[in-house]
């Protein structure tokens, strides 16, 4: 089984490729579902780490129906990630039907060619997530990040289970939301071959500033080993 860090830091990036972690999905910003990094943290992680990274393409917070002007933004940041030699990028676009945009999603795509591409938990507000399923394998997408339209993978299980056996190798299925030491072999247990989690703790507070209160938790290298050695 394949497991796939969301690093939201370097400090992140680091713990997952100490605890043995296949990948990386590089991104900042958890708490708002996450956003493209910055592109000296992209090169850093790319020119000082060996693991795999796949890059988070999401300009903003909010939904994910994106203008034309953020659209080249998001190939911008492809074609960086490209240049950089990253394995792949994670992204999506919606219509505002709530149905995947295939027009602006096939852009990303075809900006991605020679990466891998993971469609994102945009795919956790289709409206009807079986119809969205075909229109992903429709463009040739590697694989697809969900939640099975729940708040964690756990509660959406079923669902997710059933969307791999509809997708039947045509597309992989990687669960993601709330994996943690106490659920993971219940993934693997159900044959999906990959996931999706962070492996955060807080860390300790360095001040007393109310800033402090904004401070997102760090992927924990210990818990990454357990989860390596539950799945391996």
């Amino acid at each position: 089984m394949i497991v796939e860090i969301c690093a939201n830091s370097f400090e992140s990036a680091m713990a997952a490729q100490s605890g043995g972690a296949d990948r990386i999905e590089l991104c900042t910003q958890l708490a708002v579902g996450g956003l493209t990094p910055s592109h000296h943290l992209i090169k850093k992680v790319m020119s000082e780490l060996s693991i795999p990274i796949h890059v988070l393409i999401r300009p903003r917070k909010g939904n994910f129906c994106y203008s034309k002007e953020e659209l080249n933004i998001m190939k911008n940041d492809i074609e960086f990630c490209k240049y950089l030699g990253c394995s792949g990028v994670v992204s999506g676009v919606l219509e505002s039907d709530l149905t995947i945009d295939l027009f602006a999603t096939k852009q990303l795509v075809e900006a991605a060619n020679g990466l891998d591409f993971t469609f994102h938990r945009a795919f956790d507000c289709v409206k009807d997530p079986l119809v969205s399923l075909e229109n992903l394998i429709d463009l040739k997408i590697k694989r697809v990040l969900s939640s099975g339209l729940k708040p964690s993978a756990i509660e959406g299980i079923s669902l997710l289970s059933d969307m791999n056996k509809i997708a039947n190798q045509q597309i992989e299925i990687m669960p993601g939301s709330g994996i943690n030491l106490g659920n993971v072999l219940r993934f693997k247990n159900k044959g999906f071959t990959s996931i999706h989690l962070s492996a955060t703790q807080q860390p300790e507070k360095k001040s007393t500033s109310f800033f402090e209160g904004g401070t997102e938790g760090v992927s924990d290298e210990k818990t990454i080993r357990k989860i390596m050695s539950l799945v391996s």
